[in-house]
């Protein structure tokens, strides 16, 4: 009988072995930072701010004024369905569930105000009586950022379009080269904070790193211009900058044209800090890209909300990291599980992670 004791414990202490062997291959080189279960908002105030590129949410609708919806449609190689937009849109729901659903969603690669009605009426969220905010850019992919807020939470009192527009000649064998407007929302939160909230999403590097650097510098600058704008009328103004920069906390358009540091201990009012830099620093991110994270989706906060001494501010950040959001690909392990990869439909999310920041009354 001790023999058998034995014998049943070695072979229970190496399927024990085992499990623990295989959950560090597959979740070993967790991007996240904290694990997936989120807290309930109520323990940290009741305001977490969130930002997700939802990559390609395109209605199935033919839009004879935009070229770029013609690889999402039905009859397209894509076989974009009504079926298959209805799982997407669901999919984006269980993400925004499983962040708490927060009080304000900054959202990039939307097409138009039909998707982002359906996302807010059509799923969960309309149990959470969602808003959004959008207006149509000229961006010549027909994808545009938006602003989806609870309207129990926050208050819109103003928004507009911003145009960028490029210098003649920064895009020589790009002419008639367009991006996506920024968006700027004036709200106010339940507690009273009114706050500045800009959405961005800056040119990509599809051209080239390297080539395409000086159109994002040139965005973030104009970023900054605005925010100093501001300002300059309003020196307690508070902002909130989110998007897909296309750069990383470090880079030049991040760093040096818009002026972001990295939130510290020693925090300036007047001043923009990054709250993902760190996230660079520790090697995790928001995109895979060749099995590498590049931390591309950021939200950046002014020192006022930083720094303790106001009726809002910054408590944590975080990227969202689920493992169904993530499938283990066999060149580069695990990523976010996307949609498309070109033409071949995989079913899955989005190709980047959504990232939030909480703040506290």
């Amino acid at each position: 009988m001790h023999y058998f004791h034995t014998f049943f414990n070695a072979i229970t202490m190496t399927r024990f072995f085992l499990f623990c062997l295989l959950s560090f291959f597959l979740f070993g080189c967790s991007n996240s930072k904290k694990a997936a279960t989120i807290r309930e908002l109520d323990n940290i105030g009741n305001c977490r701010l969130a930002f997700y590129n939802v990559e390609n949410l395109f209605d199935i609708v033919d839009d004879p004024t935009n070229t770029g919806d013609n690889e999402y449609l039905p009859t397209s190689k894509k076989a974009w369905t009504p079926e298959r937009y209805q799982v997407k849109l669901d999919h984006l729901a269980k993400v925004v569930e499983g962040m708490g659903y927060p009080t304000l969603i900054g959202m990039a690669e939307v097409e138009n105000a039909n998707v982002l009605k359906d996302f807010c009426e059509k799923t969960s969220l309309k149990q959470h009586n969602y808003g959004f905010v959008h207006f149509e850019s000229p961006d010549f992919r027909g994808i545009d950022v938006a602003l989806v807020y609870k309207k129990s939470q926050f208050n819109m009192l103003d928004a507009k379009p911003i145009k960028v527009e490029f210098p003649v000649g920064m895009i020589p064998d790009k002419p008639d080269y367009t991006t996506r407007d920024l968006l700027l929302v004036k709200g106010e939160f339940g507690n009273g904070a009114t706050v500045q909230v800009m959405v961005a999403h800056l040119p990509s590097r599809s051209d080239g790193e390297k080539e395409t650097e000086p159109r994002r510098m040139h965005v973030a600058s104009l970023i900054k211009k605005q925010v100093e704008s501001i300002a300059k009328k309003d020196g307690s103004a508070s902002f909130i900058l989110m998007g897909d920069m296309n750069d990383e906390p470090s880079n030049n358009s991040m760093s040096q044209s818009l002026g972001a540091l990295p939130i510290g201990n020693l925090t300036a009012a007047n001043k923009l800090y990054n709250c993902f830099s760190k996230f660079q620093q520790d090697g995790l991110g928001s995109y895979r890209y060749r099995g590498d994270w590049n931390m591309l989706d950021q939200i950046i906060l002014s020192g006022n909300l930083v720094q303790g001494k106001n009726n809002l501010n910054y408590v944590d950040a975080n990227i969202f990291q689920a493992p169904w959001m993530m499938y283990n690909d066999e060149k580069y392990g695990i990523s976010p599980s996307r949609t498309y990869g070109g033409d071949r439909y995989f079913g899955g999310y989005s190709d980047h992670l959504p990232i939030y920041v909480d703040l506290k009354w």
